[in-house]
């Protein structure tokens, strides 16, 4: 009578532990559905492009659109932000920047931008923006790209799609260039240009260029 009572009694305990588990699961599962489960998460994307080209790296290069569900329109002004970096023995310096098929000019704060030989990065990053697309000839939005040449005084030239991040999440605190040209301002072209996918170059002296576009919002 004593070993069946005992035989009972440890049965009943572990009809209750499974039962008392089988309400815990729930709850736990509960929790990981809630503000923290990975699909309410928002992953921003890397901060722009990355290339190297004839010993020039250009990262987190990017053009700053509109807020998410809005564009800049034709005629306006965009900001765009860039890090230079110099890895050749002799100095070099980026004399200017096109962007024919989206905009009319690309005004480089100073005029040109000395890079020196192995040092720091020089980075076109603000807070007021140092780079600006002038006089769009079509609206900008976000998650497009916007072919841009960049000329540089002895690594040469090399065209890159550069992303349009629109003005909201990580690049919300990004600013757009103070004034712009009223809409509908007649465009002035500075040359030509075809885009290309990825990355290309025509440069002096000769070399090739790889970029990988990574912004995606």
């Amino acid at each position: 009578m004593i070993r069946a009572s005992s035989g009972k009694t440890a049965a009943g305990r572990l009809l209750l532990g499974a039962g008392v588990l089988a309400l815990l699961i729930p709850a736990i599962a509960g929790c990981e559905a809630g503000q923290d489960a990975p699909t309410l998460e928002f992953h921003p994307a890397a901060a722009g492009l990355q290339a190297d080209f004839n010993g020039i790296k250009i990262t987190n290069a990017f053009v700053l659109g509109a807020p998410a569900g809005s564009t800049v329109p034709s005629g306006a002004s965009a900001s765009m932000f860039v890090s230079l970096y110099n890895s050749r023995d002799n100095s070099d310096a980026l004399l200017s920047a096109t962007a024919p098929a989206t905009a009319g000019n690309i005004s480089l704060s100073g005029g040109t931008v000395a890079l020196p030989a192995n040092s720091a990065p020089v980075n076109l990053t603000g807070p007021e923006p140092k780079v600006v697309l002038e006089n769009l000839t079509k609206p900008l939005r976000g998650g497009t790209t916007v072919p841009v040449t960049f000329n540089f005084q002895h690594a040469g030239q090399v065209t890159l799609q550069v992303p349009v991040e629109a003005q909201s999440y990580y690049w919300s605190t990004y600013s757009a260039p103070a004034s712009a040209p009223a809409a509908g301002a007649a465009p002035h072209s500075t040359g030509t240009a075809t885009p290309v996918t990825g990355a290309s170059s025509t440069a002096t002296p000769g070399g090739t260029a790889s970029a990988t576009p990574t912004a995606t919002p």
